[in-house]
């Protein structure tokens, strides 16, 4: 006799709706979700399991047999590298045999770009053919584009495709070592209704290939678009079923593109890879360097430059502020671009409050350099004394730096990675630093460390150094080819 289903087992085993954002199953349809409170999240799941059949009452087969986990083979997980040394940065050394990775970026970017170098590289390390499913473009388009960056390889297959069945008999076929899906929105299965591009599709192509390429071992790049927000369109258990999520960020007008690891199974998931859009192709800067920091003849009020950690990387970004007189009377401007702005909002009250350097009828504008966003919370002590430097219309030594984290209370307080940060800065020609107090920081050559405690101790020290108005940092970014 078998068991009877509880209540809550029935109703998803005959539900046929579910959240795109978080997969909780309704009986019926509502306009809020009731597990992740998303509104108009509820859609028909097609792929979701009707009857009672689905409780798992009796033994299935298996893959293979359960071992001691000291036994297992590493083999199969080792990274390949790809050929472009700053992706293999952010994937953790290179595409793992069976790992779906899904590279997410706004529309002209360069995602087709770089992923077509890749596949040709991969082609041509030795570890087996790559095939390129193209959902957007055709073939000849995508050899025009191989031709102008490079990238043409006997070994890189090329085929556009829509349909999934279709894309496995290219597998059965090529046998490739590297599957990349241009793009997974475009991608359709007949065994789902609905569009292209819809979150049931979306869903259940998805799945499909990463049951290949974990069947088959084959290491699957799927591309995915973005949303008017900028996160990545599609349910949101699209990255759940992925093992790495990597942001491909970057302004069309600029050259600069950032690839930003948001999800790793196999390696860090803070990490950043930087490239340059040139006209023959995605190139990657492996010494950033100075990419953010300005280049003048002399210092000017508000700035400040900080030294930021993304991933194991230390980046040295320039912190700007424009502090003006409100054209509006009582409605003062915020505009903060590429920086927190809750933190930029919190560090005026701070400097009001701690500071005695009110800004409340003043327009305060606040951005970095070179178009990388900024969330470190060791940029606030930079941020104060830029907004400071702007509104005193003091201008910072040009080889100043300052690292901290600072509180509602006014406290200056310690962050991670100092003494690498440090010799970054010093390694760009900085001479001098001005750091929590509780840091434990050791002393690098050509480097004076000037500890604060208080922000009101660190504007008293910006006083003090605004006379120096030299630049010898100029020769030493230009020196790394920044």
């Amino acid at each position: 006799m078998t068991p009877a289903l509880t209540p809550a087992a029935a109703r998803r085993a005959a539900s046929r709706l579910a959240c795109a954002e978080c997969g909780e199953p309704v009986v019926q349809w509502v306009g809020r979700c009731p597990a992740c409170q998303a509104w108009g999240s509820i859609t028909e799941d097609p792929t979701a399991r009707v009857g009672a059949g689905a409780s798992g009452r009796t033994a299935g087969p298996v893959r293979a047999p359960a071992a001691p986990i000291g036994e297992i083979d590493l083999d199969s997980a080792q990274a390949v590298p790809t050929g472009v040394p700053e992706l293999d940065r952010v994937l953790g050394g290179g595409l793992v045999p069976g790992a779906v990775i899904l590279l997410a970026g706004e529309p002209g970017v360069g995602k087709s770009t770089l992923l077509l170098d890749v596949a040709a590289k991969v082609a041509g390390n030795g570890h087996g053919p790559a095939l390129l499913i193209t959902g957007e473009e055709s073939t000849a388009q995508v050899r025009l584009r191989a031709e102008r960056i490079g990238a043409l390889h006997p070994a890189l297959f090329v085929a556009a495709e829509n349909d999934l069945p279709a894309v496995i008999a290219h597998l059965d076929a090529v046998r490739p070592a590297l599957l990349v899906v241009d793009s997974v929105q475009t991608m359709t299965t007949p065994d789902i209704d609905g569009s292209a591009g819809s979150v049931s599709q979306v869903r259940g192509v998805t799945g499909a290939l990463v049951g290949l390429a974990k069947a088959r071992g084959i290491a699957t790049v799927l591309v995915g678009h973005v949303t008017k927000d900028g996160g990545i369109a599609g349910p949101r258990s699209l990255e759940h079923l992925v093992d790495v999520v990597l942001h491909f960020e970057g302004d069309k007008h600029s050259a600069l593109r950032l690839v930003r690891g948001i999800k790793n199974r196999y390696g860090p998931a803070d990490e950043l890879g930087c490239f340059e859009m040139r006209a023959d192709g995605i190139v990657g800067v492996s010494d950033p360097g100075g990419l953010f920091v300005a280049d003048r003849p002399r210092p000017v009020p508000g700035t400040c430059v900080t030294v930021t950690h993304e991933g194991r990387r230390a980046l040295v970004t320039e912190i700007q502020a424009l502090v003006t007189h409100s054209a509006y009377g009582g409605s003062p401007r915020r505009a903060v671009n590429d920086l927190d702005s809750s933190r930029v909002a919190m560090v005026l009250a701070v400097l009001a409050s701690h500071g005695r350097m009110s800004t409340g009828d003043s327009d305060v504008y606040a951005s970095t350099v070179g178009g990388i966003q900024v969330s470190d919370p060791a940029a606030d002590l930079a941020v104060a004394l830029a907004i400071a430097s702007a509104a005193r219309e003091l201008p910072l030594p040009a080889t100043l730096c300052a690292i901290g984290e600072v509180t509602l209370s006014g406290d200056v307080r310690r962050v991670g990675g100092a003494n690498q940060r440090l010799a970054e800065a010093a390694r760009l020609g900085f001479h001098i630093a001005l750091v929590p107090a509780d840091s434990d920081v050791r002393p690098i050559g050509g480097l004076r460390i000037i500890t604060v405690a208080h922000i009101s101790e660190a504007l008293h020290r910006m006083d003090e150094l605004s006379k120096d108005s030299g630049n010898p940092r100029r020769s030493a970014l230009r020196a790394v080819g920044s």
